[in-house]
């Protein structure tokens, strides 16, 4: 599919490289329950990297099946971020099915969308969500019936139904867990994201976003996808829905780092957003509060233009030309910690698109210090001629 946002010619970027790693992996064998216990005390969590729960019942009954009839199912791959906190690289799908079997719900298609959600935030899996019927079904074991074949069927039974094979799904059959640990390089959990991306055959490489809203989740990054939703913001990127891969929120991000830290910027782009990431975590709600409303000032202020204000010629979303607007529009009221945006009008965001520095500077190393430095300046200047 097409992007619906411009893409940036930029040579200097130095994308997530294979390193040496010092690495610890070690065999765990958990029972069923300890692991559904570990998810609902979120000891052990879904990262936003994972994609979306495809499994159907069918699917999920027959691993079921296999766990209670005694058949190997494959391991699990844990990555330990720190003590009592693992995230799942590889095994989501197989994870969440024997899950949701002993919760005895399984998610409608609507249910599944709603996961994703609730996978990038803090949040942990509530009794009020699996009692949605709008998100869950029962889960009755859906499977063939048995021919020839003097066990009983297991074909719709639930967990509180399983009879004698309860106890011995619960506690006898054990899963296989790989725990990965990395100790070296201590500044990056980059190994983890290697392994889930080798482990994966069907190539589904992380985008440098979804690794950030694994690494440096926070209740900032709650607020960006928030804010990701508003109306105002969607008729501006020219994009109803919202960005599989949180390209969308990344873009937010951008405009918030280079805001705050466009006189200190330096290449790469990758580096510099993982550092404000890094940085947002310690954020007091005061100044998550603050920025939300900043930015919200600025959409109010953005309401006037036209919705191809921030476009190009050929319809799509100009990334360097929103952030160096929205920095040269918001940087007097973060200076002095107000809401008082400046006001900008479609004549002038023309003149800012049109002004041959800006120009050369989005066709040319994008996300030098050189490019960046000089469409914050032009769009300053032109701002407040």
């Amino acid at each position: 599919m097409e992007n619906w946002y411009e893409e940036e010619n930029n040579f200097e970027e130095d994308d997530y490289s294979v390193v040496d790693y010092n690495i610890t992996s070690s065999p765990n064998d958990f029972n069923i329950m300890t692991l559904c216990n570990f998810i609902d005390a979120g000891i052990v969590k879904i990262p936003a990297f994972q994609r979306n729960y495809v499994w159907d019942i069918k699917s999920a009954s027959k691993l079921i099946e296999s766990i209670i009839i005694g058949l190997p199912i494959p391991q699990l791959f844990l990555y330990e971020k720190e003590k009592n906190k693992f995230l799942v690289i590889d095994g989501q799908q197989r994870l969440l099915s024997i899950y949701f079997f002993v919760k005895q719900k399984f998610p409608t298609d609507l249910g599944k969308r709603k996961l994703r959600e609730i996978l990038t935030s803090e949040d942990n899996f509530s009794d009020a969500f699996f009692s949605d019927d709008k998100y869950f079904s029962d889960f009755r074991l859906k499977l063939p019936s048995l021919i020839g074949n003097n066990n009983k069927s297991l074909n719709g039974l639930k967990y509180q139904t399983l009879g004698e094979h309860k106890n011995i799904f619960e506690y006898i059959r054990i899963i296989r867990c790989i725990v990965i640990k990395q100790n070296d390089p201590k500044d990056d959990e980059s190994s983890m994201y290697e392994i889930f991306n080798r482990l994966n055959s069907g190539g589904q490489h992380l985008t440098p976003q979804e690794i950030r809203m694994s690494l440096f989740y926070s209740k900032f990054y709650d607020q960006l996808i928030e804010l990701n939703k508003n109306p105002i913001w969607r008729t501006l990127l020219n994009n109803p829905e919202t960005e599989v891969h949180f390209k969308d929120v990344e873009i937010i991000l951008r405009g918030y780092a280079l805001l705050v830290h466009h006189d200190k910027y330096k290449s790469p782009m990758n580096k510099f957003l993982n550092s404000f990431s890094r940085e947002s975590t310690c954020f007091e709600e005061e100044t998550v509060t603050y920025f939300n409303r900043l930015f919200i000032a600025f959409l109010n202020t953005c309401k006037a233009l036209n919705p191809s204000a921030f476009l190009t010629k050929s319809g799509k979303f100009s990334i360097s030309v929103f952030d160096s607007i929205f920095v040269a529009m918001c940087d007097n009221a973060f200076k002095n910690k107000n809401l008082e945006v400046a006001t900008i009008t479609n004549d002038k965001i023309e003149a800012i698109k049109s002004n041959s520095d800006f120009i050369k500077s989005t066709q040319e190393s994008v996300a030098s210090v050189a490019s960046v430095t000089t469409r914050i300046r032009v769009a300053k200047e032109i701002l407040y001629k």
